[in-house]
């Protein structure tokens, strides 16, 4: 007999039937995808609140013996988690909130590439789970560096830099891209 074990993670703002948008190369956000209250106090013109989910299951022996292994990565935005202030917004905000949504995607093919490098072995279930371990600190790191290099989008050449390096990146990692 053979047995399945399935476990399911989050990465970012996941909730309970919360409606996502999936990244898809064909689709860039728009500003009626924003669909939260703006927060007043908080400096920021746009808040983008995105991330990876990411899921597993192993097939194992009676014995446990790990026998094979399917996985699923998604780079996915919340919609009614993320808010603009409508009277500050413009075009080049909205290009920096996408490019957040972009390194999320950027890290999910990451995440997928690790995966692939895994060998079948019964070390497979700590293996996914460090791979997922250090992808979401990586992100985060990623997110904030981004927004410090650029200062919240207010640097317009930093901006440009970014969106050279993550246009390079996900090409790079293009087999691993999202598709739905």
């Amino acid at each position: 007999m053979i047995r399945i074990l399935l476990l399911l993670c989050c990465l970012g703002f996941v909730q309970n039937d919360e409606p996502v948008l999936s990244w898809n190369e064909t689709y860039n956000l728009t500003w009626q995808d924003f669909k939260a209250k703006p927060n007043t106090n908080d400096s920021a013109v746009a808040i983008t609140a995105s991330g990876i989910t990411f899921g597993f299951s192993i097939r194992q022996t009676d014995n446990n013996d790990v026998l094979s292994f399917s996985s699923e990565v998604h780079a996915q935005f919340y919609p009614e988690q993320s808010w603009y202030k409508t009277e500050q917004a413009d075009a080049h905000i909205l290009e920096h909130e996408q490019l957040h949504f972009d390194i999320t995607e950027l890290y999910a093919r990451i995440f997928r590439y690790r995966i692939r490098q895994i060998k079948i072995s019964n070390s497979v279930r700590r293996q996914l789970k460090k791979i997922h371990n250090d992808i979401e600190i990586e992100l985060s790191q990623m997110q904030n560096k981004y927004d410090s290099e650029t200062d919240y989008s207010r640097k317009f050449q930093a901006q440009s830099i970014w969106k050279i390096y993550v246009d390079t990146e996900l090409n790079n990692y293009s087999k691993y891209k999202s598709v739905d």
